[in-house]
C-alpha cells in the first residue's frame, strides 16, 4: 500500500470531497437532533457521546452553533479539539490516518472526526449490532473492503491500523459512488440502499441526518483548527480534473 503522494485518483477524490463539503455547508444541513456531548475529566481525558449519558455530559457542539462550554472547566469546547490533538490514544492512530489518507484520498481530519463520533477512539469498541473497532466496521463491510491478508489475521477488525484502512477504503468507495460527502456518510450510516432510494441524496431518516451533520460539523471544526484561525469558510476553486 502506498505511503507517498496520493495517486491522481486520490487527488480527484479530494477535489470532489472539497466540493461536496462546500455544497453541504452551503445547504446548511440542520437536523434537529445533531449533537455532540462531552466532558473532560480530572485526568484530562475527554469523553464523547451523541447524547447526554449522565449529568457530567454537556453539549459541546450542536447544529451550526459552534463550540460551547465544557462543564467544570474555565475554557470552552476548544479543549475537546485540543484533546483530539494531544491525547495519547489519538496520537497513536495518527500514522494510520496519514497512511489511509495517502492511499485513498480521504482527508485524515475527516477520518479523525468519524472515529471520534463512532467510537471515541476506543479500538475495542463493539456496537450492539456487532460493528467493531475505531471506525465501527461490520463483518459485511470487512468482507467487502478488507484484503484477504487482513482477513486472515485473528481479531483484525480491532487492530487500529487495519480498521482505519478498511474504513477509509469504504468511505472512498462510497464517495465515488454517490459523488457527495454527505451522501457517502449517509450510506455509511444507513446503507447504500437508503441513499439510492432517496435519489442519491440524504435520506429522510432523523438518526442518519443527525449522524452526518455531527461528523461534518466536527470535521469542519478540525479543519478550522488545522488551517488556523484564518479559516472561516470553505471555498472551491474551479480547476480541471487531472
Amino acid at each position: 500500500m502506498s505511503h507517498g503522494r496520493p495517486s491522481s485518483g486520490g487527488r480527484r477524490l479530494r477535489k470532489r470531497l472539497a466540493l461536496s463539503i462546500a455544497v453541504a455547508f452551503a445547504a446548511k444541513l440542520s437536523p434537529a437532533h445533531a449533537e455532540l456531548w462531552g466532558y473532560v475529566d480530572a485526568d484530562g481525558i475527554a469523553h464523547f457521546a451523541p447524547s447526554q449519558v449522565d449529568s457530567r455530559f454537556q453539549p459541546v457542539m450542536s447544529p451550526l452553533s459552534g463550540i460551547r462550554r465544557v462543564p467544570g472547566k474555565t475554557d470552552h469546547g476548544q479543549r475537546m479539539l485540543t484533546w483530539l490533538d494531544i491525547a495519547p490514544e489519538v496520537k497513536a492512530v495518527q500514522p494510520y490516518l496519514r497512511e489511509a489518507a495517502a492511499a485513498t484520498g480521504i482527508d485524515a481530519e475527516l477520518l479523525k472526526a468519524i472515529i471520534a463520533v463512532e467510537s471515541g477512539f476506543k479500538p475495542d469498541a463493539i456496537s450492539p449490532r456487532g460493528a467493531a473497532g475505531l471506525m465501527q466496521i461490520t463483518a459485511a463491510t470487512a468482507q467487502r473492503y478488507a484484503t484477504p491478508e487482513e482477513q486472515r489475521r485473528p481479531g483484525y477488525l480491532q487492530d487500529p491500523r487495519t480498521n482505519v484502512l478498511i474504513g477509509a477504503r469504504m468511505l472512498a468507495d462510497l464517495t465515488r459512488r454517490f459523488g457527495r460527502l454527505d451522501a457517502a456518510l449517509a450510506a455509511w450510516n444507513a446503507g447504500e440502499g437508503a441513499v439510492r432510494r432517496a435519489g442519491g441524496h440524504m435520506p429522510d431518516i432523523d438518526e442518519t441526518q443527525a449522524h452526518v451533520h455531527l461528523v461534518m460539523e466536527l470535521y469542519w471544526a478540525l479543519l478550522q483548527r488545522s488551517l488556523g484561525s484564518r479559516a472561516r469558510q470553505l471555498t472551491m476553486v474551479a480547476a480541471p480534473l487531472e
